[in-house]
């Protein structure tokens, strides 16, 4: 019961922190960390102990999947070559940048425990990019740069810790070990992947059935992330291939009405593990300084040096990794290197996240023949890095992105890029309708046929509509405040028809289904 009530209470606070955010236009993944923090500390809170396991097997997979659903295939294709030099280059400069530092303060810790702990800290988070990039509006590009890295810099960081931490317990790692590990959790968890895009992409194909779709989407990333971790594989690589896979192939391997009510519940799995994450961390922080053994002049510039590390090794190779690739010519032929406000804005952009603090609580308690290390310690600045890059980088990245006059996508762009596809489209539905009609005029209502014409030139005419002037109401944003309005008032004739007993329950929901149906298509103003 108590582990109930505390879920309970866990998604309330979620809820109501999120609406609180939204009505004031404040970051919420910020406000939930806080709220997390303040927390910790009230009296009556029970105490929430994360577990690691339970985040990097019940959590972290259904982030990831859905993240790479959502993830553009051609953007990640496009954008591979930054993508891999910060998810994988990045994150090992960063862990070893992190690792020589903390042993120049810590020097009585080996060098193999601080570079685990410079794992921990290396990988920005999926969720904080892409919660805090979003918000912001950063433009298309960034956004899918930062999301591509988050998406596959855990696996890197991982290997990392999981070879640190061997050598600090006192297992020798040789460097042929090293490779064959990296090999395997790299391509194994691509072969994975590979294999679960194929096998649950077979599935959606023959599932005709809304709910039953829906059910396997929700299984497809535990069991891909158990069978990587269970040959030795990256789980993180695996989750990702497939999503990215299935997500790409979702508009021919599922019907529509399958995708409309999988996307509905995605948005509501990820919107309330997504709260929860920093709602969670932030719940740490006192158990975490009730682990604290360390002077607190050592935990302070400890926690400095993390933090600063962290910050400028991100700085130091996000410009050389931006420029210096481009005197390769066939890079140089891709296109324009970007101005510098661009690698500027994404070295900013580095927020930590749960899978940090995950990692750093999955320590060893203990080195190699049973040496004692600051382990409080080492849990604590993981904490710290991620409130510092939170607070610091989270809250200040819009103001960033306006000094650097970075400018958010315009709409018009995308509106005109839609239009002409439309009119394609458009052309490529009369013509199907044409040829499925042909020699049938005579048995069809000619009213049918019409209205399947105009519905044609609804849409195209739509999209042009979204180019003209928004200075005042335009077509269809008057027949969609006009319908609404009608639908409404036909829901409340049928609500009172039950009401007196004139319809049972079951034709009302049917109606009510209907217009829902109808009003779920109309077109909202932004």
């Amino acid at each position: 019961m108590t582990n109930l009530l505390t879920v309970v209470g866990l998604v309330t606070v979620v809820v109501a922190v999120s609406a609180l955010a939204r009505r004031f236009g404040m970051l919420s993944p910020i406000l939930l960390l806080l709220t997390g923090i303040v927390l910790s500390f009230v009296p009556g809170v029970p105490r929430v102990d994360l577990d690691p396991h339970l985040v990097l097997t019940w959590i972290l997979p259904p982030l990831l999947y859905v993240a790479a659903v959502n993830t553009s295939v051609p953007a990640f294709r496009f954008n591979l070559r930054p993508i891999l030099l910060l998810a994988v280059g990045l994150v090992v400069f960063t862990a070893l940048g992190v690792g020589y530092a903390l042993h120049l303060v810590l020097p009585a810790v080996p060098l193999a425990a601080t570079v685990a702990l410079g794992a921990v800290v290396a990988p920005p988070d999926a969720v904080s990019a892409s919660a805090i990039a979003r918000r912001v509006r950063l433009p298309r590009r960034h956004v899918a740069i930062l999301e591509g890295e988050s998406l596959i810099n855990d696996a890197t960081a991982l290997l990392i810790f999981g070879v640190a931490t061997s050598a600090a317990t006192g297992r020798a790692v040789s460097a042929g070990e090293i490779t064959g590990n990296a090999l395997l959790a790299s391509l194994g968890g691509v072969a994975v992947g590979a294999l679960g895009a194929v096998v649950f992409g077979a599935l959606h194909r023959r599932i005709s059935d809304p709910l039953l779709d829906n059910a396997v989407s929700l299984i497809v990333p535990f069991v891909v992330y158990a069978t990587g971790t269970s040959i030795h594989a990256s789980g993180v690589v695996a989750v990702v291939v497939t999503g990215l896979a299935l997500g790409h192939r979702y508009p021919v391997l599922m019907s529509a009405a399958s995708r409309l009510q999988m996307e509905a519940f995605w948005r509501m799995v990820s919107f309330l593990l997504e709260g929860a994450v920093f709602v969670l961390v932030g719940l740490q922080l006192r158990s975490t300084l009730e682990q604290l053994r360390t002077p607190v002049g050592t935990v302070v510039l400890a926690a400095v040096v993390v933090v600063l590390t962290v910050i400028v090794a991100r700085f130091v190779w996000m410009y050389p990794a931006t420029y210096l690739t481009r005197l390769v010519p066939k890079l140089r032929e891709r296109g324009v290197a970007p101005r510098p406000n661009v690698p500027t804005l994404l070295a900013w952009a580095g927020m930590r996240g749960v899978v940090t603090l995950a990692t750093a609580l999955a320590l060893p308690a203990t080195l190699a023949h049973g040496a004692a290390y600051p382990r409080g310690l080492f849990v604590f600045l993981a904490f710290a890095t991620i409130v510092a890059t939170l607070l610091l980088q989270g809250l200040t990245l819009p103001a960033v992105a306006r000094m650097l006059r970075i400018e958010p996508d315009d709409p018009k762009d995308d509106a005109l890029a839609e239009a002409a596809v439309q009119t394609s489209a458009s052309r490529a539905a009369r013509e199907r309708l044409e040829k499925e009609i042909a020699g049938q005029e005579d048995e069809l209502p000619a009213d049918v046929v019409e209205r399947l014409r105009d519905k044609i030139d609804v849409r195209a005419n739509r999209a042009w509509e979204r180019l003209g002037s928004r200075r005042r109401e335009t077509p269809t944003e008057a027949y969609t405040r006009l319908r609404a309005a009608m639908l409404e008032a036909e829901r409340g004739v049928f609500r009172q028809a039950r009401d007196e007993g004139k319809i049972p329950e079951e034709v009302l929901r049917e109606a009510q289904r209907d217009m829902d149906l109808e009003e779920s298509l109309l077109e909202r103003r932004p």
